[in-house]
């Protein structure tokens, strides 16, 4: 049986003292393994390619995790002053235009991290660039001398809505995340379904299904050490059905 293709967007990252487009293993592998998938990673090149060209070879498309941040012109803060880069406008250009024609094709869109901000300002919301504050109640990264399993070790406890798609796939009412964003949702957009919410009531999930096709997001990073977390292989097993076509609504 072939099995179905997902497109995996690339960033743009220095290495050394080139740009190269890149997707970290963790998300591909993960995706592959637990999706039941081929992949095709989609590079963020818009001034070289149109997503036209590319979505007719994908039955569906995954926004992967980042170190850069949205940038905020794209929500309407041109000005920001606390706007902390790094950006990757050459990404938000791509991701844009990919997310548009596969949900115009009637193919999915799953977003991880930085995927699900991108997700919420695509379809109109905004963000909030606050989240790593060390004095906030509920601080949602580490701190900045964390190692890097350290970072990933950081976490909190999420509620997950009730009827919802994370909810009934899990069979739980709350799962323990990590937590490792400096961005979240500050206005969700109109027609997203809030799927998570973490205790300080920031949307740390949320799925659509009136846009044409299946779209869910989450904050954490399903992705990480996904072999020994049921909840995150769950995540990958909805993207799996949803590339098939399937519902994952129950």
């Amino acid at each position: 049986m072939v099995r179905p293709v997902l497109g995996i967007i690339c960033c743009t990252r220095a290495v050394g003292h080139d740009e190269a487009q890149v997707a970290m293993n963790r998300y591909v592998t993960a995706a592959m393994a637990y999706a039941d998938c081929a992949a095709l990673l989609v590079p963020s090149l818009p001034m070289l390619m149109e997503a036209g060209e590319i979505v007719p070879r994908l039955d569906g498309l995954l926004l992967t995790g980042s170190p850069s941040n949205v940038s905020p012109a794209r929500y309407g803060e041109r000005d920001a002053a606390d706007a902390d880069g790094p950006f990757d406008t050459a990404r938000d250009e791509m991701t844009a235009a990919m997310v548009q024609a596969c949900l115009a094709a009637g193919k999915p869109v799953f977003g991880i991290c930085r995927g699900l901000q991108e997700l919420n300002v695509i379809f109109g919301g905004t963000l909030r660039r606050d989240m790593s504050r060390a004095d906030a109640p509920l601080p949602h990264h580490a701190p900045d001398d964390a190692s890097w399993d350290a970072m990933f070790a950081h976490g909190h406890e999420v509620t997950l809505a009730p009827g919802g798609v994370l909810g009934r796939a899990l069979g739980k009412e709350r799962i323990e995340v990590n937590s490792v964003h400096f961005q979240g949702v500050a206005r969700l957009a109109d027609g997203l379904r809030v799927e998570a919410t973490a205790p300080d009531g920031v949307v740390e999930a949320f799925s659509a299904t009136g846009h044409g096709a299946p779209v869910l997001a989450v904050q954490w990073h399903p992705e990480w050490h996904t072999a020994e977390n049921d909840a995150a292989q769950a995540y990958f097993t909805l993207l799996g059905r949803a590339l098939r076509g399937q519902s994952i609504d129950g």
